[in-house]
Order: C-alpha cells, then sequence, then structure tokens
C-alpha cells in the first residue's frame, strides 16, 4: 500500500467527551427533530428549506450567516421550517480542489483531520447553542457521522454516493431524515432502490463492529438534475418530472414518500440565480397539483452572505469558495416570498 499512517483519530464517543452539547442544544435538537419529522410524516404543511452555503469554509462567516436566518424563522414559523445547510466536507468531482473543514480547517493551512474533527464539531455546537438551529450536513464519509450525531436534524447523501452499500446500510440506521439524491445518471429507479434500502434493517460492519440497523423510514429523494453523456445539464424540478417520481413513489410501496428539490447543482446548471426562479416554480406545481403538494415536503437552496463565488483562498467573508451562492439580499426575498406563498396555501385549505 501507498498511504502513510500519519495519526490515530480518537473515537466518536472521546471527541464528544471533550466537546459535549449543553443541555439546551439537547433540548433545541429534540425540537427540531420533531418538528422536522412531522413534515415527513404528514402532520405539518410547513415547508421544509434546507438553505445555506456549498460549503462551511470558516466558523465566522456560517454562524453570522444562521443567525440571519433567526428573524424569518421566526415570522414565518406557521409557515416554513428553516434547516441550516452546514456542508463541512466536500465531494470533489475530480479529486482536487477545497474539500472543506473537515479536511481544511483553516482555508489557507494545511490538510489536518484531527483539526478537522474538532472544528466541525465545534461549529454546529456554536451553531445550535448561539441559534438554536440544528443543522444540515453532507453524509460524505458514513464513517465519520457518529462525530456529529448529537448534533444534527438532517443529512444528504449526494449523487456519487447514493448507490455505494455503506452509505445505504448507514442511513438505514439513523434517526433523522436522511435524503438520497438521484444519481448523477438521473437513473430514478436507483434513486428508488436507495430509498427502500435504507428504510430496511441490515446487519453490516460499521467503525469495526458488527451493527444492526432498524431501518429508517424518514429515509426519502431528492431531485438534483442529471448529466447526460455529453455533459449536458438535464433539470428534473419541472411538473411532469415530479408527477413522474411521484407514481414511482407509490409503486415502490415506501414509508412516508417524500420529495426535497435541490434547486442548484444540475437542475439549476450551477447558475445560481436561477435558483430563485426554480423554487418559485416547484411552488406553482404544489399550488396547482394536489398530488406534488402531498409528496414535495421542501426545497434545497444554497445561499450565503456574498452573491458568486471565489477563489479558494476564501479572501472574501462570506463568499462561497465552491459553487457559487445567493447572496443575503436576495435570500431574505426569497425566504419571505415562500414563507408568504405556503402561508397563502396552508390557508387556503
Amino acid at each position: 500500500m501507498n498511504m502513510k499512517f500519519k495519526r490515530k483519530l480518537p473515537l466518536p464517543m472521546e471527541i464528544k467527551e471533550m466537546y459535549p452539547v449543553s443541555e439546551a442544544g439537547k433540548a433545541a435538537k429534540q425540537r427540531n427533530d420533531e418538528e422536522i419529522r412531522s413534515i415527513f410524516e404528514g402532520r405539518s404543511e410547513k415547508l421544509l428549506v434546507i438553505i445555506g452555503p456549498c460549503s462551511a469554509d470558516r466558523e465566522d462567516a456560517v454562524i453570522d450567516y444562521i443567525k440571519r436566518l433567526i428573524p424569518i424563522q421566526k415570522e414565518y414559523a406557521d409557515s416554513l421550517m428553516i434547516v441550516p445547510r452546514v456542508y463541512t466536507n466536500k465531494p470533489r468531482t475530480n479529486g482536487s480542489g477545497y474539500k472543506g473543514m473537515l479536511h481544511q480547517p483553516d482555508i489557507n493551512g494545511d490538510e489536518n483531520m484531527l483539526k478537522g474533527l474538532i472544528a466541525i464539531r465545534k461549529l454546529h455546537i456554536k451553531a445550535i447553542n448561539e441559534t438554536g438551529f440544528s443543522c444540515a450536513d453532507e453524509m460524505l464519509y458514513p464513517e465519520n457521522h457518529r462525530y456529529l450525531s448529537d448534533l444534527l436534524s438532517y443529512v444528504a447523501v449526494g449523487a456519487r454516493s447514493s448507490e455505494d452499500q455503506q452509505h445505504r446500510m448507514t442511513a438505514s440506521g439513523l434517526n433523522i431524515p436522511a435524503g438520497m439524491k438521484n444519481p448523477t445518471s438521473g437513473d430514478i429507479t436507483v434513486m428508488i432502490n436507495s430509498i427502500k434500502a435504507a428504510q430496511r434493517g441490515h446487519e453490516f460492519i460499521y467503525r469495526g463492529w458488527e451493527v444492526e440497523s432498524q431501518g429508517n423510514p424518514l429515509c426519502h429523494a431528492i431531485l438534483r438534475g442529471s448529466v447526460n453523456k455529453h455533459g449536458q445539464n438535464i433539470p428534473n424540478y419541472h411538473f411532469e418530472d415530479i408527477m413522474f417520481v411521484c407514481g414511482k413513489y407509490k409503486e415502490s410501496g415506501c414509508a412516508n414518500p417524500a420529495i426535497i428539490i435541490d434547486c442548484n447543482h444540475s437542475n439549476s446548471g450551477k447558475q445560481h440565480l436561477e435558483q430563485i426562479r426554480i423554487a418559485k416554480e416547484v411552488m406553482h406545481s404544489i399550488k396547482y397539483s394536489p398530488e406534488i403538494r402531498k409528496f414535495v415536503k421542501g426545497l434545497m437552496i444554497e445561499s450565503y452572505i456574498v452573491d458568486g463565488k471565489q477563489g479558494e483562498d476564501g479572501t472574501c467573508y462570506g463568499q462561497s469558495v465552491t459553487d457559487a451562492c445567493l447572496g443575503w439580499e436576495k435570500t431574505e426575498k426569497l425566504l419571505r416570498e415562500l414563507g408568504d406563498m405556503r402561508r397563502e396555501l396552508i390557508g387556503g385549505k
């Protein structure tokens, strides 16, 4: 093997003991988990909005961003459930580029996974302690989930991971919603099979243990668009696309059928401003079709403090170093519009 073993990392239990969650933080997560569960189980008609930077690059800017969400959540508590997107590890398509705070806690420093594990745990703790939000992260590395398992209220399994057996089985052992993205090929059958697999119990090896999972009934679909054989983006957020997935869901027999629409990635062609139009189109589809209203539970939006993206040196405070994001002014306006649209729909039952 051509690997250098640099250091043995602490167990999740040891990191949790060094950096524990406050009692107030535990209570906030419990409240948030129940609210989110009620949306997926159909007991609440609030719109779930998973929103935040493409990648969390620095603690101060991320916490600044999350604090800006607080007054909007309070104002639209009857129609929106906001879950900040705090993605601390990033898949890279060709292996190069910024891999997130887990790898590089200082964006201009060297990679250090031990410092990274501590940095991302402290970031999520600070978020829940100072804002009351328990956040979403991507489950890029299934074996790392337990470092944050007492802090997260939502996880996403990426387009390149949803076919992976370890991701599916680990998702089956979570007690929070796990969103399975459609693969980059756009194959809906693969995504549905991922959901079915994660909703079943399994016996498998996890972190050196033989474990048994009970199945995750809150595992669901995320539509993020696809790429054809010529590398062209193919969106799947349109009315007909959603109706097709609804039909496949009904055939599958999955519990709590639910769809989250990812407004960026291949749905927007990574044109971040298109997210505004896409979100509104989805809301109109929800309003028009009782079927879509039943299945579509929320939206996923990439947003930060400053519009667009920057280079990987991260010199601009609050601007993405990976995919381009909506800036705060556009984000605030969009969230209010979504809250008003959802409020009108719920009030018009």
